[in-house]
């Protein structure tokens, strides 16, 4: 009885020592901002997957089990993570993270603390970037960072914006930065990119931030970071989005009755025939009215018979009606800009899993994208996939997969872009620029559309006489909406981004990383015109099939030294970076379709061609990096790499780049340690050199090859004939290299109330690769050459305020500028008086790139109304007169082959003064709205489109439209006007001047965003952990020197006659499971 009551008393022992061996963990998660609990925070018992989150009161309930410690870690994103001895009735306060103050930055193939950075770098964060509703991540950096500027050249959906860092460093070269997407370069369509799938952008600005990358680095480089897991349970998130699109920016204020344009019209016609034929005012009335539809090629008005259009009095008869019958058919105008620019649907979903533990991150992500353009035929479908793991095999090991998928569509007319703007199949040069005279469909006698039996879709009348009687003058042959209708262009593209690495944590503070990245794009082209209408059905429709093939491999090895020796700091990296490109592409096209529709090659019977050809770049870069700091408070850094290209001849083929920065915190100081107001006050400065080694490339992709030699293949039937110079290479190209010099300071005030940064820059990039132009009696026109030193300086300034925080409301506001200017220092001796000139553009020593070379423009001569400008004195023969001194006697003008031959002159740079960025964001109990604008001052831009609807002199084309200035042209009545007289025998009433210069100044709304999430009280009880509704609104308004006028097309020019940008606005839900 006694050894079985022992036995029981053991057991009873046992059990209670396990339950007593167990802790019962407990307590509740609040805020230090508001004490109000914490909803969604993990609570993880340390090198365990044992632990709870907190729920819609703040609280955790869990046990641990024996053996596994008592010490848990308690985070929750955005909040300072807290380790501490797990209990019961915990209460454990987070404080906001103020990562801003010492965030971790991505920088060239690793990180750093921002307070230890002797760089220049500024961020763009996941929030901003979703709030962007493009389909191209490059145009979320517009207005968002001092010393970056974007030009949107292409409104086509999918297109990337054109960004600059710091200015424009090369003349030919190559301008663009290198994108690096997790430490790999990246070589794909940004568009591939899902903005969705983006963590966030950090730009490096100057050399100590880019000089690492060699040759690549030279124009700055955008880090772009991809999302990963975050510690605790796996989350899920979906984000659906439906919206519109619509034209942002409308046309010139152009002539809308048409009435007022044939009023116009007559005048042009009558003052001719007056003003320099010299016939009698009936003779001129008569012959003008009797013109008016010949010059058009359409009569629209029906007039009484016996009367005129234009009474003599120059208005529009008050008899006469609008439309026309001649039997056949019923000619009356159409709305071009109402039929070609349409809203359009968008809409994007995207699903993501994310989540990690001690062992394993992960991020998984799925999008669609269905972005239609403003014109028919035009949008951008994309279907992209990401997988992002990263393993921890071993304590010392840690490997990583992060592979994306993409395929695009781009349906992307022909004839669209700023190469093609008086193309007869642009739509917006021909919608922007017609005259409202003419018809887009042809009707029958009774004023019906028809439509073609065999398509059962409206005819279109071409202007060509196909349909009708009539022949259009202005874009003969020219209808873009019918080819719009028949004819298809596409892009399909599949592409794949690979990049894997393993990382080796060795002895003593040193790591072993390799990483791997591949890219291949897979490009097709379909192309197809129709062979029923317009030009294409001369010879049958012509059908084309392309395929394009890129290929990039990138290899790294990095070797790693971090460790601390008690205030002393060191870092040192080592490595080896190899990288090979290879482009193939090939294409056959025929003429004569049979069937309508079916693109391929096949389905056509004449004309039948084809081609190919193929490329390969390779680099190799060794490169050391090291920096020092002691305490955190003195800092020290050197870069140095060695790069080698393929683009140079074996003697000049590898380049030497180093950095130097230094830094300074303040704060560490004894004298400001104890000042609590102030978190940050770094200054730094640094000075370093990257180079350049691409030529901007041509059309067959010779500048791979820009030291040699290219020959045409020529020949037939088994013969080869001598080929002909295609590219005249240059040997003794050199890299094109840049010293760069920063000073800066980063700051921080009031718990990160106040934070921002100032800098100076100052980047002289010499040895420029450029092509010097040359006699073509040589075989050649022009040859690459390093031909001088171009300088580029400016300011940066950033900030971002709290102006107000509370429990309930947060309002902040950020602010960035950029004053730059840009300076040729020197070109090659080989330029007479150190300038050339290229066109209307001028390159000379002392002055800006961007120069125009212009005839001065005068005003008008207020006896005779014609245009006057700036030339010189002549001779009875015509010839210039010179001084005793030898120069020229400029005097005013009528004749501008005078001006332009001896008389022109140097414009200032078109450069704006200063450009920058505006942007702000409140929330207030579940709601949050923002906006971000971008603005810029102090710039010129050539504004073509409005010289082009300027026009009525010798050579204009009647039909083609007018801006409105036109109608306060010059006239016996209104002698004060800067508006020549409408003439369309003058010659030059509209040639090229500084008359067409107009201030670049713009302010633009890019973004508003406004949304509502419900409290996370109420999700989690239906089990999800957020919800948020949401309205955007993208490119909201532009406002500029002149209505049409977009100066964000260009630094040069600007014009409506190609394809501008569009607004989005779009509702959507974002739901986390």
């Amino acid at each position: 009885m006694a050894k079985r009551l022992a036995m029981l008393m053991a057991g009873l022992f046992l059990v209670l020592g396990g339950a007593l061996a167990q802790t019962h963990v407990s307590g509740t998660v609040v805020s230090s901002e508001d004490d109000e609990p914490v909803i969604g925070a993990s609570v993880i018992v340390d090198g365990t997957n044992v632990g709870a989150v907190t729920d819609v009161d703040g609280k955790f309930e869990f046990t641990i089990p024996q053996g596994a410690g008592t010490k848990v870690t308690v985070s929750y994103i955005g909040m300072v993570s807290q380790s501490l001895q797990g209990r019961e009735n915990m209460k454990v306060t987070l404080k906001p993270d103020q990562h801003n103050l010492d965030e971790v930055m991505v920088v060239a193939y690793g990180t750093a603390k921002k307070s230890a950075y002797t760089g220049a770098a500024s961020e763009i964060k996941a929030d901003k970037i979703e709030n962007r509703l493009t389909s191209n991540i490059s145009q979320a950096l517009t207005g968002t960072m001092a010393g970056v500027q974007s030009y949107q050249t292409n409104g086509q959906p999918g297109t990337s914006a054109t960004i600059h860092i710091r200015g424009i460093s090369s003349i030919n070269g190559v301008t663009s930065p290198l994108y690096v997407v997790d430490g790999v370069p990246y070589d794909g369509d940004l568009s591939a990119l899902n903005p969705n799938d983006i963590e966030k952008m950090t730009v490096l600005k100057d050399a100590v931030s880019t000089s690492l990358y060699g040759s690549r680095g030279a124009n700055g480089v955008v880090m772009i970071t991809t999302k990963q897991g975050q510690q605790g349970r796996a989350r899920i998130t979906v984000d659906a989005k439906w919206g519109a699109n619509s034209r942002e920016v409308p046309n010139y204020d152009v002539i809308g009755r048409p009435g007022t344009y044939y009023e116009k019209l007559y005048e042009t016609l009558y003052n001719g025939y007056t003003l320099n034929n010299h016939m009698s005012a009936d003779a001129a009335w008569q012959l003008a009215n009797k013109n008016l539809v010949s010059q058009t090629g359409y009569q629209i008005y029906t007039v009484p018979d016996g009367q005129t259009l234009i009474g003599r009095n120059g208005k529009l008869n008050p008899l006469a009606k609008l439309g026309y019958n001649d039997g056949s058919n019923y000619f009356i105008p159409d709305d071009w800009e109402d039929e070609t620019f349409k809203t359009t649907l968008r809409q994007e979903y995207n699903v993501n899993v994310s989540g990690a533990t001690d062992k394993i991150n992960y991020y998984a992500s799925f999008g669609y994208l269905d972005d239609d353009g403003t014109i028919k035929g035009s949008g951008f479908k994309r279907l992209s996939t990401r997988t992002n793991v990263e393993y921890k095999a071993r304590k010392w090991l840690t490997i990583g997969s992060n592979v994306a998928f993409t395929h695009t569509n781009s349906y992307s007319p022909d004839d669209q872009t700023s190469d093609d703007d008086n193309s007869s199949m642009n739509a917006f040069y021909i919608a922007n620029n017609i005259a409202p005279i003419y018809p887009i469909f042809v009707r029958d006698a009774q004023g019906n559309i028809m439509y073609d039996n065999t398509t059962g879709k409206r005819i279109y009348d071409y202007g060509d006489a196909a349909y009708t009687s009539n022949t259009r003058n202005f874009m003969s042959m020219s209808n873009p909406l019918s080819d719009l209708q028949y004819n298809t262009q596409e892009y399909l593209m599949d592409i794949l981004d690979g990049n894997w690495f393993a990382k080796a944590d060795l002895t003593h503070g040193f790591t072993l990383t390799a990483r791997i990245g591949l890219h291949t794009d897979n490009t097709r082209l379909h192309s197809s015109t129709n062979p029923k209408y317009g030009q294409t059905a001369n010879y049958g429709g012509e059908n084309m099939q392309m395929e394009l093939h890129q290929n990039a491999f990138t290899h790294q090895y990095l070797l790693n030294y971090d460790n601390a020796f008690g205030k002393n700091n060191i870092n040192l990296t080592a490595g080896f970076e190899g990288y090979r490109y290879k482009y193939e592409t090939f294409y056959a096209d025929g003429q004569n379709l049979y069937k309508m529709g079916d693109y391929t090659v096949g389905n056509t019977i004449d004309q039948r061609r084809g081609s190919g050809e193929a490329h390969e770049y390779n680099t190799a870069g060794f490169f050391f990096n090291g920096s020092y700091n002691w305490d955190e408070r003195y800092f020290v850094n050197f870069g140095y790499r060695r790069d080698g290209t393929s683009a140079f001849s074996k003697d000049n083929r590898w380049g030497d780049f180093f950095s130097v920065g230094l830094g300074w915190n303040m704060k560490k100081e004894s004298w400001l340690r104890n000042v609590d107001w102030i978190d940050l006050l770094k200054i730094r400065g640094s000075f370093g050199q990257t180079g350049n080694d691409n030529h901007e490339q041509s059309l067959n992709h010779y500048s791979y090859y820009a030291y040699e030699d290219i020959y045409n293949m020529t020949g037939a039937n088994g013969v080869f004939s001598d080929g002909s110079l295609a590219y005249k290479g240059n040997p003794n190209l050199k890299w094109e290299k840049t010293n760069a010099l920063d000073f800066g300071a980063d700051y921080s005030f009031w718990n990160g109330r106040l934070t921002g940064s100032l800098d100076y820059y100052f980047r002289a990039t010499s040895n420029l690769l450029d092509y010097q132009r040359v006699a073509a009696s040589n075989g050649y026109s022009s040859i690459p050459v390093n031909m001088g030193t171009v300088q580029n300086y400016g300011f940066e300034f950033e900030a971002n305020y709290g102006i107000f925080r509370n429990k309930d409301f947060k309002w902040d506001v950020s602010l960035n500028m950029t004053f730059q200017k840009n300076k040729i220092h020197k070109l090659s001796g080989d330029y007479e008086n150190g300038q050339y000139v290229n066109g209307s553009r001028i390159y000379k020593e002392g002055q800006s790139i961007y120069n125009l070379y212009l005839v001065h423009y005068e005003g008008v001569d207020p006896e005779t109304g014609m245009a006057l400008y700036t030339g010189v004195k002549t001779d009875g023969n015509g010839q210039p007169v010179k001084d005793e001194t030898g120069n020229y006697t400029y005097e005013s003008t009528t004749n501008w082959n005078n001006a332009f031959n001896y008389a022109r002159r140097s414009t200032s740079s078109l450069l704006p003064d200063m450009f920058g960025g505006l942007g702000t964001s409140l929330a207030w109990k579940g709601f949050d709205f923002s906006i971000q604008t971008s603005f810029q001052l102090g710039g010129d831009i050539f504004d073509s489109g409005y010289q082009t609807l300027m026009d009525t002199s010798n050579g204009f084309t009647a039909g083609q439209n007018w801006h409105k200035d036109i109608l306060k042209s010059w006239t016996p009545t209104n002698t004060h006007t800067d508006v020549p007289r409408a003439d369309n025998v003058d010659n030059y009433a509209n040639s090229i001047s500084d008359r067409f210069l107009i201030s670049s100044d713009y302010f633009s709304i890019d973004n508003i965003t406004l949304g509502y999430t419900l409290p996370k009280s109420v999700t989690a009880k239906i089990g999800i952990e957020a919800l948020r509704v949401y309205f955007a609104a993208d490119n909201v308004a532009l406002f500029s020197a002149r209505q049409g006028l977009d100066p964000r097309l260009g630094i040069v020019s600007a014009s409506t006659s190609f394809y501008t940008s569009r607004r989005s606005l779009t509702g959507g839900i974002k739901l986390t499971f």
